[in-house]
Protein backbone atom coordinates (compact mmCIF):
# COMPACT_ATOMS: atom_id res chain seq x y z
CA UNK A 1 0.00 0.00 0.00
CA UNK A 2 1.08 3.95 -0.21
CA UNK A 3 1.12 5.71 2.87
CA UNK A 4 0.03 9.33 2.36
CA UNK A 5 -1.14 12.46 4.23
CA UNK A 6 -4.72 10.29 4.85
CA UNK A 7 -3.01 7.02 6.01
CA UNK A 8 -4.40 6.33 9.43
CA UNK A 9 -2.00 4.87 11.84
CA UNK A 10 -2.26 1.72 14.78
CA UNK A 11 0.42 0.01 16.82
CA UNK A 12 0.81 -2.35 19.67
CA UNK A 13 2.96 -1.86 22.36
CA UNK A 14 5.01 -4.06 24.31
CA UNK A 15 8.47 -5.29 25.46
CA UNK A 16 9.74 -7.39 23.92
CA UNK A 17 7.97 -6.97 20.79
CA UNK A 18 9.61 -8.39 18.01
CA UNK A 19 7.86 -11.88 17.86
CA UNK A 20 4.41 -9.82 17.63
CA UNK A 21 2.27 -11.95 14.70
CA UNK A 22 -0.46 -8.84 15.29
CA UNK A 23 0.79 -6.55 12.00
CA UNK A 24 0.10 -9.70 9.97
CA UNK A 25 -3.55 -9.64 11.35
CA UNK A 26 -4.04 -5.95 10.71
CA UNK A 27 -2.33 -5.49 7.48
CA UNK A 28 -4.04 -8.40 6.00
CA UNK A 29 -7.55 -7.31 6.75
CA UNK A 30 -6.79 -3.67 6.11
CA UNK A 31 -5.38 -4.68 2.28
CA UNK A 32 -8.53 -7.00 2.43
CA UNK A 33 -10.73 -4.40 3.07
CA UNK A 34 -9.16 -1.47 1.18
CA UNK A 35 -8.61 0.21 4.83
CA UNK A 36 -5.82 3.13 4.43
CA UNK A 37 -3.84 2.00 7.85
CA UNK A 38 -0.71 1.31 8.74
CA UNK A 39 0.15 -1.09 11.98
CA UNK A 40 3.53 -1.07 13.76
CA UNK A 41 4.89 -2.59 16.63
CA UNK A 42 6.43 -0.20 19.22
CA UNK A 43 8.96 -1.48 22.14
CA UNK A 44 8.49 0.51 25.09
CA UNK A 45 11.10 0.52 27.78
CA UNK A 46 10.47 -0.12 31.42
CA UNK A 47 9.54 3.33 32.84
CA UNK A 48 8.43 4.84 29.50
CA UNK A 49 5.00 3.24 29.46
CA UNK A 50 3.03 7.04 30.70
CA UNK A 51 5.11 8.88 28.46
CA UNK A 52 4.60 6.53 25.56
CA UNK A 53 0.53 6.52 26.40
CA UNK A 54 0.79 10.06 25.99
CA UNK A 55 3.49 10.40 22.49
CA UNK A 56 0.65 8.25 20.67
CA UNK A 57 -2.26 10.21 21.39
CA UNK A 58 -0.32 13.64 20.81
CA UNK A 59 0.91 11.69 17.24
CA UNK A 60 -3.11 11.12 16.53
CA UNK A 61 -2.24 7.45 16.64
CA UNK A 62 -6.19 5.61 16.07
CA UNK A 63 -5.91 2.84 18.04
CA UNK A 64 -3.38 0.53 20.25
CA UNK A 65 -3.13 -3.23 21.43
CA UNK A 66 -1.27 -3.31 24.59
CA UNK A 67 0.78 -6.49 25.32
CA UNK A 68 2.60 -7.81 27.94
CA UNK A 69 3.96 -6.72 30.30
CA UNK A 70 1.74 -3.66 30.30
CA UNK A 71 -1.77 -5.04 30.29
CA UNK A 72 -2.36 -3.59 33.96
CA UNK A 73 0.27 -1.48 33.97
CA UNK A 74 -1.46 0.50 31.11
CA UNK A 75 -4.60 1.14 33.38
CA UNK A 76 -3.84 4.26 35.62
CA UNK A 77 -2.73 6.57 32.31
CA UNK A 78 -6.09 5.61 30.36
CA UNK A 79 -9.18 8.28 29.93
CA UNK A 80 -11.63 5.30 30.74
CA UNK A 81 -11.67 1.34 30.77
CA UNK A 82 -14.45 -0.88 30.05
CA UNK A 83 -16.26 -2.30 32.89
CA UNK A 84 -15.37 -5.84 32.02
CA UNK A 85 -11.81 -4.62 31.19
CA UNK A 86 -11.63 -3.20 34.62
CA UNK A 87 -12.95 -6.03 36.59
CA UNK A 88 -10.53 -8.58 34.39
CA UNK A 89 -7.53 -6.28 35.69
CA UNK A 90 -6.35 -6.06 31.84
CA UNK A 91 -6.66 -4.07 28.70
CA UNK A 92 -5.16 -5.23 25.44
CA UNK A 93 -7.19 -2.32 23.37
CA UNK A 94 -7.15 0.89 23.29
CA UNK A 95 -9.34 3.16 21.58
CA UNK A 96 -9.12 7.25 21.16
CA UNK A 97 -10.99 8.84 23.17
CA UNK A 98 -13.23 11.28 21.75
CA UNK A 99 -15.09 12.83 24.28
CA UNK A 100 -15.04 16.70 24.62
CA UNK A 101 -11.89 17.85 27.13
CA UNK A 102 -10.36 14.37 27.16
CA UNK A 103 -7.02 13.83 26.08
CA UNK A 104 -6.38 9.68 25.64
CA UNK A 105 -7.34 6.76 24.89
CA UNK A 106 -10.15 4.43 26.48
CA UNK A 107 -9.02 0.78 27.59
CA UNK A 108 -10.87 -2.35 26.75
CA UNK A 109 -10.33 -6.51 26.88
CA UNK A 110 -10.63 -8.28 23.59
CA UNK A 111 -8.39 -11.15 25.45
CA UNK A 112 -11.35 -12.85 26.83
CA UNK A 113 -13.92 -12.43 23.42
CA UNK A 114 -11.00 -13.51 21.59
CA UNK A 115 -10.93 -16.62 23.34
CA UNK A 116 -14.77 -16.87 23.55
CA UNK A 117 -14.89 -16.80 19.91
CA UNK A 118 -11.85 -19.50 19.72
CA UNK A 119 -13.81 -21.70 21.54
CA UNK A 120 -17.46 -21.68 20.14
CA UNK A 121 -15.57 -22.21 16.39
CA UNK A 122 -14.12 -25.36 18.00
CA UNK A 123 -17.16 -26.46 19.31
CA UNK A 124 -16.77 -25.86 23.13
CA UNK A 125 -18.82 -24.25 25.71
CA UNK A 126 -18.04 -23.29 28.67
CA UNK A 127 -20.83 -23.48 30.74
CA UNK A 128 -21.65 -26.10 33.44
CA UNK A 129 -18.09 -27.17 33.21
CA UNK A 130 -15.29 -27.68 35.42
CA UNK A 131 -12.53 -25.54 34.82
CA UNK A 132 -8.82 -25.66 35.91
CA UNK A 133 -6.71 -22.34 34.71
CA UNK A 134 -2.96 -22.44 35.41
CA UNK A 135 -2.05 -18.90 35.96
CA UNK A 136 -2.74 -15.83 38.03
CA UNK A 137 -1.47 -13.56 35.85
CA UNK A 138 -2.79 -10.80 34.02
CA UNK A 139 -4.50 -13.35 31.38
CA UNK A 140 -5.14 -15.63 34.30
CA UNK A 141 -7.45 -13.50 35.76
CA UNK A 142 -9.02 -12.29 32.30
CA UNK A 143 -9.39 -16.12 31.62
CA UNK A 144 -10.63 -17.14 35.08
CA UNK A 145 -13.80 -14.12 34.80
CA UNK A 146 -14.57 -15.09 31.42
CA UNK A 147 -15.03 -18.78 32.59
CA UNK A 148 -17.04 -17.49 35.69
CA UNK A 149 -19.14 -14.99 33.92
CA UNK A 150 -20.08 -18.30 31.02
CA UNK A 151 -21.46 -20.07 34.04
CA UNK A 152 -18.91 -22.62 34.58
CA UNK A 153 -19.60 -24.77 37.73
CA UNK A 154 -16.40 -24.70 39.45
CA UNK A 155 -13.16 -22.40 38.08
CA UNK A 156 -10.19 -23.58 39.83
CA UNK A 157 -7.27 -20.94 39.61
CA UNK A 158 -3.75 -22.94 39.92
CA UNK A 159 -0.60 -20.58 40.45
CA UNK A 160 2.65 -20.79 42.36
CA UNK A 161 2.14 -18.01 44.25
CA UNK A 162 -1.22 -18.82 46.30
CA UNK A 163 -1.55 -15.50 47.86
CA UNK A 164 -2.13 -14.35 44.11
CA UNK A 165 -4.54 -17.12 43.14
CA UNK A 166 -6.40 -15.86 46.51
CA UNK A 167 -6.60 -11.83 45.33
CA UNK A 168 -7.51 -12.58 41.82
CA UNK A 169 -10.39 -15.05 43.04
CA UNK A 170 -11.63 -12.90 45.22
CA UNK A 171 -11.66 -9.90 42.86
CA UNK A 172 -13.59 -11.96 40.35
CA UNK A 173 -16.32 -13.37 42.46
CA UNK A 174 -16.61 -10.69 44.04
CA UNK A 175 -17.13 -8.97 40.72
CA UNK A 176 -19.91 -11.15 40.08
CA UNK A 177 -21.25 -12.37 43.31
CA UNK A 178 -24.55 -9.86 42.57
CA UNK A 179 -25.04 -12.79 39.55
CA UNK A 180 -25.17 -15.86 41.84
CA UNK A 181 -21.41 -16.63 40.41
CA UNK A 182 -18.90 -17.09 42.82
CA UNK A 183 -17.61 -19.72 41.60
CA UNK A 184 -13.43 -19.41 41.63
CA UNK A 185 -11.21 -21.08 43.74
CA UNK A 186 -7.82 -20.55 44.82
CA UNK A 187 -4.95 -23.28 44.66
CA UNK A 188 -1.49 -23.53 45.36
CA UNK A 189 0.07 -24.94 41.63
CA UNK A 190 1.62 -27.67 43.99
CA UNK A 191 -1.81 -28.69 45.20
CA UNK A 192 -3.02 -30.03 41.98
CA UNK A 193 -3.26 -33.76 43.37
CA UNK A 194 -6.05 -32.44 45.49
CA UNK A 195 -8.80 -32.38 41.93
CA UNK A 196 -7.27 -35.54 40.70
CA UNK A 197 -10.23 -37.33 42.09
CA UNK A 198 -13.85 -38.92 40.68
CA UNK A 199 -14.63 -39.18 36.54
CA UNK A 200 -11.08 -39.08 34.67
CA UNK A 201 -11.33 -36.70 31.66
CA UNK A 202 -13.90 -34.30 32.87
CA UNK A 203 -11.88 -30.93 33.13
CA UNK A 204 -11.37 -28.26 30.74
CA UNK A 205 -7.68 -26.86 31.25
CA UNK A 206 -6.25 -23.57 30.15
CA UNK A 207 -2.73 -23.19 30.37
CA UNK A 208 -2.38 -19.08 30.48
CA UNK A 209 1.46 -18.92 31.90
CA UNK A 210 4.33 -18.20 29.33
CA UNK A 211 6.16 -21.66 30.48
CA UNK A 212 6.74 -23.55 27.27
CA UNK A 213 7.17 -20.75 25.00
CA UNK A 214 9.84 -20.72 22.75
CA UNK A 215 12.77 -21.24 23.12
CA UNK A 216 11.97 -23.36 25.84
CA UNK A 217 9.55 -25.62 24.41
CA UNK A 218 10.45 -28.38 26.18
CA UNK A 219 9.28 -26.85 29.97
CA UNK A 220 5.44 -27.74 30.95
CA UNK A 221 3.73 -25.86 34.37
CA UNK A 222 2.86 -29.51 35.54
CA UNK A 223 4.53 -32.44 34.54
CA UNK A 224 2.58 -35.91 36.23
CA UNK A 225 0.59 -38.22 33.55
CA UNK A 226 -2.09 -38.27 35.94
CA UNK A 227 -3.34 -35.04 36.06
CA UNK A 228 -3.43 -34.86 32.29
CA UNK A 229 -5.91 -38.25 32.91
CA UNK A 230 -9.01 -35.46 33.97
CA UNK A 231 -8.33 -33.28 30.95
CA UNK A 232 -10.99 -33.41 28.55
CA UNK A 233 -10.09 -30.46 26.58
CA UNK A 234 -6.60 -28.57 26.95
CA UNK A 235 -6.29 -24.62 25.51
CA UNK A 236 -2.88 -23.83 26.01
CA UNK A 237 -2.79 -19.54 25.09
CA UNK A 238 0.84 -20.09 23.60
CA UNK A 239 0.74 -20.09 19.74
CA UNK A 240 4.78 -21.20 19.38
CA UNK A 241 5.54 -23.64 19.19
CA UNK A 242 2.81 -24.77 16.88
CA UNK A 243 2.51 -27.61 19.55
CA UNK A 244 3.51 -26.95 23.16
CA UNK A 245 4.29 -29.77 25.73
CA UNK A 246 1.32 -29.04 27.98
CA UNK A 247 -0.52 -29.81 24.67
CA UNK A 248 1.51 -33.19 23.77
CA UNK A 249 0.75 -33.86 27.40
CA UNK A 250 -3.28 -33.85 27.05
CA UNK A 251 -3.32 -35.41 23.58
CA UNK A 252 -1.33 -38.75 24.88
CA UNK A 253 -3.43 -39.26 27.99
CA UNK A 254 -6.99 -39.18 25.87
CA UNK A 255 -7.69 -35.20 25.94
CA UNK A 256 -7.54 -32.84 22.88
CA UNK A 257 -5.39 -30.08 22.84
CA UNK A 258 -5.75 -26.70 21.05
CA UNK A 259 -3.15 -23.89 20.79
CA UNK A 260 -3.63 -20.01 21.26
CA UNK A 261 -3.42 -19.51 17.62
CA UNK A 262 -7.15 -18.52 16.94
CA UNK A 263 -6.75 -16.55 20.69
CA UNK A 264 -4.78 -14.31 18.86
CA UNK A 265 -6.76 -14.12 15.46
CA UNK A 266 -10.49 -13.04 17.50
CA UNK A 267 -9.03 -10.50 20.11
CA UNK A 268 -7.24 -9.13 17.09
CA UNK A 269 -10.06 -9.28 14.55
CA UNK A 270 -12.60 -7.40 17.44
CA UNK A 271 -9.83 -4.74 18.01
CA UNK A 272 -10.04 -4.40 14.02
CA UNK A 273 -13.47 -4.10 14.04
CA UNK A 274 -13.80 -1.46 16.69
CA UNK A 275 -11.05 1.27 15.73
CA UNK A 276 -12.53 0.56 11.92
CA UNK A 277 -16.46 -0.05 12.73
CA UNK A 278 -15.92 -3.32 9.51
CA UNK A 279 -17.26 -6.47 10.51
CA UNK A 280 -14.71 -9.30 9.42
CA UNK A 281 -16.57 -12.11 7.46
CA UNK A 282 -15.47 -15.60 8.23
CA UNK A 283 -14.63 -16.00 4.95
CA UNK A 284 -11.56 -13.38 6.11
CA UNK A 285 -11.17 -14.40 9.25
CA UNK A 286 -10.16 -17.85 7.99
CA UNK A 287 -7.97 -16.37 5.48
CA UNK A 288 -5.87 -14.10 8.05
CA UNK A 289 -5.97 -17.80 10.54
CA UNK A 290 -3.92 -19.50 7.17
CA UNK A 291 -2.02 -16.74 6.79
CA UNK A 292 -1.14 -16.75 10.94
CA UNK A 293 -0.93 -20.59 10.87
CA UNK A 294 1.89 -20.49 7.76
CA UNK A 295 3.52 -18.26 9.68
CA UNK A 296 3.94 -20.30 12.96
CA UNK A 297 3.76 -24.20 11.37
Amino acid sequence: MEINGKTKLYGIIGNPIEHTMSPRIHSTLADALGIDMVYVPFQVAKGQLEAAIKGAYALNICGMNITVPYKNAVIPFLTQIDKRAQIAGSVNTLVRDERENQAGFIGYNTDMSGLWRAMQEDGISLKNEQIIVLGAGGVGRAIAFLCADSDAQQVYLLNRNVAKADEVAAKVNSSLRQSGKDCVTAMALADYKKLLTGAENRYIVLQCTSVGLAPNVDDVVIEDNDFYHYVKFGYDLIYTPWETEFMRFVTANGGVAYNGLKMLLYQGIEAFEMWTGCKVTKELADKVYKKLQDAVV
